[in-house]
């Protein structure tokens, strides 16, 4: 007898997951097409990027393709917009879909004119006929015709054919943002919408000893304060009245405190007991030389978003219907319903643009405090935003990091022996990660929430040990792991997560090494390296900037490279700074050579690259968040300074576009590079070797001490 092979090939990107192809798109009768992406705009130009996609597989004008922005009730699950995945994951899903969707509509216009689909062309939509006839998609799409599964077999086109994807198509999110129109979060606005705010606890671990609400409750404006165990709240016809009665609510509240938090130091983590995982291993020939050893550290950071998180949300016939700028809709809608008591299926969530954030900051927790004050509100729709020093008090940060090096460097000036061990707490909380709430305000609760213990992901891409294994070449090499698992403060995903760090202790040592072998920083790292594509961008880079090999600073000026690829599996980026030293350190110029593979838009490309190495000239130069034994100390922009306009340095960037290959991530890849080259510029200049991000005054004059 026999049996039937059951079995479901697997389906591209996204498409594996979500397999029917009228989630994604809709081939309409007016004229225009519709797609429906599950990935998130966050400023990053993606839905610009996955719109030249469907527009090339489908041969059809960009002026034709809509977007609908990602809900619950809608959108294909496609999880967290991060890691700088979107192209490899929602561009794949939507290149095979659109691609299937083409072959669809020729068919149908096949048997329409009577001709063989290799008989067909199709230019904006309509398909002619070699031998006479014309059809457009319009005129034979009903709304049957993409209620299917995926098959995947349809082939995408050659790049040869290309004529949307690889150009600088005009970003479809940038017209309203210039021109002042409302379209964050922020701006939302309807008929008897009331304002709310939290108060919070004063630190991580505060008890409420009592709090006197009915004082509150008399205030002009006031509609309801709420109390849920630790979790305050209240909720106003005006927003100013809403932050008068937070203000008077945060001083009737009487709190116990006690010192929870370590020294502010990163080496505190060499203290705490760690899980520790070989995460690489090679064992050559037996090496000897010289050996070298290095210690590098990183301090917490904060994402800094300029407009601190806020979401609307409404409470009507027990369910919930919320508005935020998380950047996982579903995952924030599985993570809310145990703590708001109702199945996921009773929460709708719609994705609205906020203010600006690579990473987990506070858009999932302001989500559920909206939605829990929504159900003081008697149906009416509730605005609640975060304060500036409540943002900068709890949001989650980035991990603080330590990194040591050790390395044997033999007569002829090759490292044969590499070891490097990396302590850090997890790099992700964000809801949907494991068992327990990843949400503020669930721990706060009457009755709440176990808090989730903050994860790392795993290889190849990583959280902590992301760009931790060199992919220089070297004979003999170990790299460990070292986790701690409960962080002091909120810790989890920051653009690029732990490579900034590991980055910047590899691409420091080799200056080091280099400088020890009596050899070129370029010309060193060149001698280790075998990827083409690497020394590539090297090359390249080098021949931007103008390279002089073994040239030395005036104790002023100086000039540093930094090189990495990625994740060791997406995007290569190599660059070059200069710099001026003086009280503090100045960035002047940056030169960076950049391979992603296939490039979906250039000018979109351009703007994340010279965007994330701007804000990574911030991260190295500038921010840290600032605590004591108790709590954080941050309040303002003046404890938590970044990079003015006026610091902004001239970044040129050039692209090696292969479109023969796959699309990578750009957005992440700059921060390593770019900490690393500072590093190496101000040792250029002066001879001060930096250790310890970011570089400071302070920290400036003790390395010249």
């Amino acid at each position: 007898m026999a049996i039937e092979n059951t079995v479901r090939r697997n389906l591209p990107g996204s498409l594996e997951t979500n397999r029917n192809l009228s989630q994604w798109l809709d081939i309409n009768t007016d004229g225009t097409v519709t797609m429906r992406p599950g990935k998130i705009e966050i400023g990053q130009g993606i839905l610009t990027a996955l719109r030249q996609i469907v527009a090339e597989e489908l041969d059809v004008n960009l002026e034709r393709i809509n977007i609908v922005t990602a809900v619950t009730a809608l959108s294909p699950n496609e999880g967290v917009t991060s890691g700088s995945r979107s192209i490899e994951e929602s561009g794949v899903a939507f290149r095979y879909a659109a691609a299937e969707a083409r072959e669809l509509l020729l068919a149908r216009a096949g048997a329409k004119l009577g001709v063989s689909i290799e008989q067909l062309s199709v230019s904006d939509g309509v398909i002619t006929s070699r031998s006479g006839g014309s059809v457009s998609y319009w005129d034979i799409t009903d709304g049957d015709l993409l209620k299917r599964e995926a098959t995947g077999d349809a082939k995408p086109k050659s790049h040869m054919l290309y004529r949307i994807v690889g150009t600088a198509a005009p970003r479809v999110d940038i017209p309203r943002k210039v021109s002042g129109a409302p379209v964050y979060v922020h701006d939302m606005d309807v008929p008897g919408l009331l304002h709310a705010r939290v108060s919070r606890p004063p630190s991580y671990k505060a008890e409420l000893v009592s709090v006197d609400m009915d004082d509150v409750r008399k205030m002009p404006g006031v509609v309801a304060v709420v109390r849920d165990g630790r979790f305050l709240g209240v909720i106003a016809e005006r927003e100013e009245q809403a932050i008068r009665a937070q203000r008077r609510l945060t001083r009737n509240a009487k709190w116990k405190e006690g010192p929870t938090l370590p020294e502010f130091d990163p080496r505190y983590l060499l203290k705490l007991q760690a899980k520790t995982d070989v995460i690489s291993e090679k064992k050559g020939a037996a090496s000897s030389g010289r050996e070298f050893s290095g210690e590098y550290t990183r301090q917490f950071l904060a994402h800094a978003s300029l407009a601190p998180s806020c979401a609307v949300a409404k409470f009507e016939g027990g369910k919930f219907t919320v508005w935020t700028h998380s950047q996982g809709i579903y995952p924030l809608r599985a993570e809310m319903a145990p703590a708001l008591g109702v199945p996921a299926e009773d929460i709708v969530i719609h994705h609205v643009e906020g203010a600006g954030c690579y990473g987990h900051n506070a858009a999932d927790d302001v989500a559920l405090d909206a939605a829990l004050l929504a159900r003081g509100a008697l149906g009416r729709t509730v605005r609640l935003q975060w304060m500036r020093d409540e943002e900068f008090a709890w949001e989650p940060y980035s991990s603080a990091m330590v990194v040591k090096t050790r390395a044997t460097l033999s007569d002829a000036g090759q490292i044969t022996d590499w070891q490097m061990d990396v302590w850090s707490h997890g790099h992700s909380s964000r809801p949907g990660r494991g068992p327990g709430s990843n949400l503020l305000a669930a721990w706060h609760l009457e009755k709440p929430l176990v808090r989730a213990q903050t994860a790392n992901p795993p290889l190849p891409g990583g959280g902590s040990h992301r760009n931790a294994i060199p992919i220089y070449d070297f004979p003999n090499e170990k790299v460990s792991n070292h986790l701690i698992p409960d962080p002091p403060l909120r810790a989890s995903a920051l653009r690029g997560l732990g490579s900034q760090t590991n980055v910047f202790a590899i691409e420091s040592f080799m200056d080091e090494l280099a400088l020890a072998a009596g050899v070129d920083p370029i010309a060193f790292r060149l001698r280790h390296l075998k990827d083409p594509r690497g020394r590539a961008v090297i090359e390249k880079v080098a021949a931007m900037a103008k390279w002089k090999p073994n040239s030395r600073g005036d104790g002023a000026n100086g000039r540093g490279i930094g090189f990495a690829r990625y994740k060791n599996g997406a995007g290569y980026m190599a660059m070059i700074v200069d710099i001026v030293l003086a009280e503090t350190i100045r960035v002047t110029h940056v030169w960076a050579a950049v391979d992603v593979g296939q490039i979906i838009n250039s000018d979109g490309l351009l703007n994340q690259v010279e965007g994330g190495i701007i804000q990574a000239v911030s991260f190295a130069l500038k921010e840290e968040v600032k605590y004591d034994r108790e709590r954080v100390t941050l309040k303002s922009w003046d404890d938590y300074p970044i990079l003015s306009f006026d610091e902004v340095p001239e970044v040129e960037v050039a692209l090696i576009n292969r479109p023969e290959l796959p699309p990578l991530g750009a957005g992440e890849g700059t921060q390593g590079p770019i900490s690393a080259a500072v590093a190496n510029a101000v040792f250029n200049a002066a001879g001060i070797r930096l250790h310890d991000i970011p570089f400071t005054r302070e920290r400036l004059i003790t390395a010249m001490a």
